[in-house]
């Protein structure tokens, strides 16, 4: 994900952890935030919102993990 301006300029490091609902066609339904630093929330759900996942017989539930280090 995008590292958030002002997370950067504050030096601010973390870990977002968000919920995703996972279609069949491996598009994400929705998600939901298990926690983190709400700098670094939305570029996290953002990156969600992005990602593809395999085709599944069913809805899934997934979890990710976004560890943020500012350089």
């Amino acid at each position: 994900p995008a590292y958030p301006g002002l997370a950067r300029k504050m030096n601010l490091a973390g870990t977002v952890k968000i919920e995703a609902v996972v279609l069949p066609n491996g598009s994400v339904k929705s998600t939901q935030t298990l926690g983190g630093h709400p700098l670094l929330v939305q570029a996290a759900v953002d990156a969600v919102d992005k990602c593809k996942w395999e085709a599944a017989p069913h809805e899934t539930k997934e979890v990710v993990i976004f560890n943020f280090h500012p350089e």
